[in-house]
């Protein structure tokens, strides 16, 4: 979507909007799913739960039809159904209302009244996406939100340099592991120049295939190509010495190989590899070359260059177990970037909007490299499913602090004036705080409880301020209490879980050796 950013064409346009109104969306669901859950903790079979639900199902029609309209088949429902659809969304509000009104006051007649008011927002939004996917809004006017793109030439060159920077140094996987792929091809490609092997390119293309950037896939797919590689050519030579294969049956098995290769190669690498080098036997030999010396050049060359990727790999490896602690600091920190731009919501500053689309953006990319990385640690040797289950843990909890927040955020898109509030501001400025002490206790540094705010203290008095005048305009404001009750338990989770993981003998032996790499990738 980044690379259609300065196109002006009408479908651009409509595709940014189109972006623009599943972001709201996203929003909207995640808070209404919430607000169920809450109705049916507090009265399994209040009526507005089954009101809720049914609308819910419209509103999944309604965005699979979206979806159908936009894609590469014709929709074979009249575009009339689904606008009625879209408008028989009202009828949920409607009657959603009068339970409502039926009910005494109470807190689930407060969720429930906020249920009707995330209804009609979430009615409105796929209104517009229905008429942005069948072309039947104005296009230049739906596309006025600025926080898909960058605003400038500028900005989008500072955002890209801003990327590299984070990867140019040794301390980055990614720039590791280009470094030590250039280092080891430009070898293999010199070794092969060197020797009188035949076809000596399959030595740095077999580096290129198997060096990758952790050590599972490295020696994983490393010892599969080469295994792979040698029951391929014990495999072509054991069918050329007993079969003696003319044109005919070479043709066949080639079809045979071809088939295997697109079959099962994808499912496992050493049956990709066993598939492979027979069938590049095969197709040199039709063209007349002799068997015996395509089997022998490539058997050398593909032990040799996947030895050299195993080799290079062993002697300067990437250990996620020292790059995890890191992980959750980052992601700490995206969460925190998050959260500041909430904490001074301001939806008439333009830079405001580029601030909080690119906070949702790197909380996004966060998330996802702190999943890959316990991933790939899990996969490393020495790893203990308690170092996992540990880290999982932890995983779980920043996964709810950013669903509460992210309901905020929804929130504040619906009704903006509840988002000046200064004791909320106060309450996101000590969550921000903790967050931040979080990020550097993992680095290595030692903060004293005593700096910590104390979050539940700070709700406590959040609540009081927000409540104490029920007459004002601000005075729905049920949903932002109840987020930050879970962000204050999430975030002193969260702590509670960083806290004992960094007082253990496992982090400081981390830790140590995470110094020590640094410190000789800075000689480096």
């Amino acid at each position: 979507m980044l690379g259609l950013a300065r196109d002006a064409d009408t479908e651009s346009i409509r595709y940014r909007a189109l972006l623009s109104q599943a972001e709201r969306i996203r929003l909207t669901l995640l808070l209404l799913m919430r607000l169920r859950l809450r109705l049916e903790r507090e009265i399994p079979d209040y009526p507005g739960i089954a009101i809720l639900g049914r609308y819910l199902q419209a509103a999944s029609q309604i965005l699979t039809h979206i979806s159908n309209s936009l894609s590469a088949g014709p929709s074979t429902e009249p575009q009339e159904n689904s606008r009625q659809a879209a408008e028989a969304l009202d009828q949920f509000s409607i009657h959603l209302r009068e339970v409502v009104a039926a009910t005494p006051p109470s807190f689930i007649a407060a969720v429930a009244k906020d249920a009707v008011f995330q209804m009609d927002a979430l009615s409105g939004q796929l209104r517009a996406a229905l008429d942005l996917s069948q072309n039947n809004v104005d296009l230049q006017s739906a596309d006025e939100d600025p926080s898909l793109s960058p605003g400038t030439w500028k900005e989008s060159v500072a955002n890209t340099a801003e990327v590299f920077r984070s990867h140019l140094n040794l301390q980055s996987p990614i720039f590791r592991h280009a470094l030590r792929l250039a280092v080891l091809v430009a070898l293999g490609d010199i070794l092969g120049t060197e020797v009188s092997w035949r076809r000596t390119y399959w030595l740095p293309m077999t580096i290129a295939l198997v060096l990758k950037p952790e050590f599972t896939a490295t020696f994983t797919r490393g010892l599969l190509r080469i295994a792979g590689t040698i029951v391929g050519l014990l495999l072509a030579t054991g069918l050329f010495h007993l079969f003696n294969p003319g044109v005919v049956l070479q043709v066949v098995l080639i079809f045979v190989l071809v088939f295997l290769l697109r079959w099962l190669g994808p499912a496992n690498y050493g049956i990709f590899g066993i598939a492979v080098s027979a069938l590049i036997v095969f197709l040199l030999a039709i063209g007349g070359v002799p068997p015996k010396d395509v089997i022998w050049a490539r058997g050398v060359n593909t032990v040799v260059g996947g030895a050299l990727a195993l080799l290079a790999y062993w002697l300067w490896p990437t250990w996620e177990r020292t790059r995890v602690s890191e992980r959750i600091a980052e992601i700490l920190d995206a969460y925190r970037n998050y959260n500041h731009a909430l904490a001074r919501w301001s939806p008439a500053d333009k830079s405001w909007i580029q601030e909080l689309e690119r906070a949702r953006r790197g909380a996004r990319t966060a998330r996802a490299n702190l999943e890959a990385s316990i991933d790939r640690l899990g996969s490393e040797p020495g790893t203990t499913r308690e170092q996992i289950a540990r880290l999982s843990a932890v995983l779980a909890s920043s996964h709810r602090f950013i669903h509460a927040l992210m309901a905020l955020d929804a929130v504040f898109l619906q009704q903006p004036a509840l988002a000046n509030s200064p004791s909320l501001a106060d309450f996101l400025s000590k969550v921000e705080t903790t967050l931040a002490l979080l990020a550097s206790t993992l680095r290595g540094a030692r903060a004293p409880s005593k700096e910590f705010p104390n979050l539940r203290e700070e709700h406590r008095l959040m609540v009081q301020s927000r409540t104490s005048d029920a007459s004002s305009a601000m005075a729905r404001f049920d949903s932002i209490n109840i987020e930050a009750d879970r962000i204050t338990n999430s975030v002193n989770t969260l702590a509670e879980q960083i806290m004992q993981w960094t007082r253990t003998p496992e982090f400081a032996a981390l830790h140590k050796r995470r110094l020590e790499w640094e410190s000789e990738n800075a000689k480096i």
